[in-house]
């Protein structure tokens, strides 16, 4: 799916987008206010160095005045050296605001894609969002660092130029300017194709990013179903859409450049043919032509700059609403409206929860069942029945519809969401390790779990068998998403995980359907000990995992069909008592004793 800033947006400009970018320069308006002044100052003594050079020619090389040559040209050293100082301090002044803007900006994207709700990233591929906080912050790098001062120098010195000229020579001022409209009507033209192309370079980027995100985090399977060529295709298709954009982008300014120059070049003649008539007529002097001649290259330079300025505003433009929509997403509003939160039992109540993602059918329908202290309930059911969305629902990565979910008698709702989730904890079975330590990986850096209390969590299910033999035990780096271990193994830390922190419920999302046999009769032991005491949700497909909870709820297409123990649903002869059939009569001829053991 699209992300909304991928839109086509036909705006040629957005004030919104502007505002919003321009509020990570506003706490440095004191150092872009200094350096606007700066470029005022440098403005003006750009502006004065062509006029020095009429004074030399008119009033001391065309009457022989050699010795008074020294007046004008020291004032054109003191003028250069002064461009040569304040231009690299201007240089690194923008190029400081602009950094420090982008940091402001990056901080403040990742803080938002922390807060948005899962139901975001549902939507939106990884690569592009990559692309929104890596590129495209670079391109605004750009904007801020040398595009809008340098904008603004440019136009600071073309102002100058034209208060020069006209107080020189009016009539030779308007003939210069005879081909502004001209100028003004080609950067009108291209200005919505430039921003068009660069609109669809951006799209085609994040294009590119998300499939190499998927693609490379895909790999092992591309290569075992061997559709290596169908992926290399495929790239091959976006990288050409890619190159298709970047190729008209070129195109516009290939064609855009040289009309500007030969502009700046007619300008030249004009100024030739109107200026030396005038010399010739005695009406105006020989070091007024030199001076105009010098005003218009640097006049026409500018111009030129703006539009290389233009290229990199159009880019950033581009950017902007990218970055911008993303700050605008709503985020996970943490309501918290309660002023007390009860003390923690482990009591939880479904009452007439209806859910659903986005607009399609209902996931659960009237769901209502309860879970008493200390009780450990499994919920069953076939795939799609609704049994991982009540994990879901009861962390709050998604809100409920219709009904509530209760937590200590307290709807979860009006629980501040860091509270919620510090007595809920979750393991599930897709389990992400980041690129750090076994250590880390358990406690997450929360300061408060002291490296002997992680140690304890990981002997407490049996992980400590395979942790002890790592190279450095607990310090071992697990590799980025935990490459280093085995499937199991990565479940096996991620429960420490959940029991280091100590939650006072726990919820397990088929949190042992990848540990192995062994692993499996390891941690059952360490199971029934932790959790004895601790209020427990048990999700699981392999129905023997959940022989010893205290009660079993059935849930089917998204309803409850059925609840309680093991030996009740059998003799009930419903749903349960099927999906036991189902998943266990293949075992009976050949191991009658597993079986009766599930049994």
């Amino acid at each position: 799916m699209r992300h909304p800033a991928e839109e086509p947006i036909h705006a040629p400009y957005d004030p919104h987008v502007a505002r919003r970018l321009l509020e990570f320069v506003r706490p440095y308006k004191r150092y872009v206010a200094f350096a606007v002044a700066l470029l005022l100052l440098l403005g003006a003594a750009e502006a004065a160095r062509p006029w020095l050079i009429k004074i030399a020619i008119d009033d001391h090389i065309a009457v022989g005045d050699v010795a008074g040559l020294w007046v004008p040209v020291s004032a054109f050293l003191a003028l250069l050296m002064l461009d040569f100082v304040g231009g690299a301090f201007r240089s690194y002044l923008t190029t400081w605001i602009g950094q420090r803007a982008m940091h402001d900006l990056r901080e403040r994207l990742f803080d938002r894609l922390q807060r948005l709700p899962v139901s975001f990233f549902d939507r939106n591929a990884i690569g592009r969002l990559m692309t929104r906080v890596t590129s495209d912050v670079e391109v605004l790098n750009d904007l801020f660092s040398s595009g809008v001062v340098a904008i603004i120098g440019d136009l600071v010195l073309m102002v100058a130029i034209l208060v020069m000229m006209f107080a020189m020579n009016w009539q030779l001022a308007l003939v210069t300017l005879l081909l502004l409209p001209g100028i003004a009507a080609i950067s009108f033209f291209f200005r919505r194709r430039m921003r068009d192309a660069h609109r669809e370079i951006r799209h085609w980027v994040a294009r590119l990013n998300a499939f190499l995100q998927e693609r490379i985090t895909g790999l092992s399977v591309v290569q075992l179903f061997r559709r290596e060529e169908e992926s290399k295709a495929e790239f091959r298709q976006i990288s050409r859409e890619q190159l298709r954009a970047q190729i008209r982008s070129v195109h516009l300014y290939a064609l855009f450049y040289p009309l500007v120059e030969v502009g700046g070049a007619i300008a030249i003649a004009l100024i030739l043919w109107y200026g030396g008539g005038r010399i010739l007529q005695g009406a105006m002097t020989f070091g007024t032509l030199v001076a105009f001649l010098q005003y218009l290259h640097k006049f026409y330079a500018p111009i030129r700059d703006l539009a290389e300025k233009y290229n990199i505003l159009q880019s950033a433009m581009a950017s902007g609403e990218r970055l911008v929509a993303l700050l605008d997403e709503p985020v996970d509003v943490d309501a918290g409206r309660a002023a007390e939160v009860p003390e923690p039992r482990g009591e939880i109540e479904f009452d007439d929860v209806w859910f659903r993602y986005g607009e399609d059918a209902w996931t659960l329908r009237g769901v209502s069942f309860r879970v008493a202290p200390g009780e450990r309930v499994a919920l069953v059911g076939p795939t799609g029945s609704g049994k991982t969305t009540c994990a879901s629902l009861l962390s709050r990565f998604y809100e409920v519809e219709r009904g509530r979910i209760l937590l200590d008698g307290l709807d979860i709702r009006e629980y501040p969401r860091e509270e919620l989730r510090r007595r809920v904890g979750l393991v599930v079975q897709d389990v992400f390790l980041f690129s750090d330590t076994v250590l880390e990986n358990v406690r997450l850096h929360e300061q408060t779990i002291e490296k002997e209390r992680a140690r304890q969590a990981i002997q407490a299910i049996g992980a400590d068998r395979f942790v002890d033999g790592l190279p450095r035990e607990l310090d071992t780096p697990v590799g980025e998403r935990g490459r280093a271990l085995s499937t199991g193994q990565k479940q096996l830390l991620a429960f420490a995980r959940a029991l280091a922190f100590d939650p006072p419920v726990l919820v397990l999302d088929e949190a042992t359907s990848s540990v192995d046999s062994e692993s499996e009769r390891l941690i059952e032991s360490a199971v029934a000990r932790l959790l004895s005491g601790r209020t427990s949700i048990v999700i699981a497909h392999r129905l023997a995992t959940i022989r010893s909870v205290d009660r079993i709820v059935v849930i089917h297409h998204g309803e409850v069909r059925e609840s309680g123990t093991h030996a009740e649903l059998l003799a009930a002869d419903g749903l349960y008592a099927r999906l036991y059939q189902l998943q266990f009569a293949h075992q009976s001829a050949s191991d009658p004793a597993r079986l009766a053991e599930a049994r």
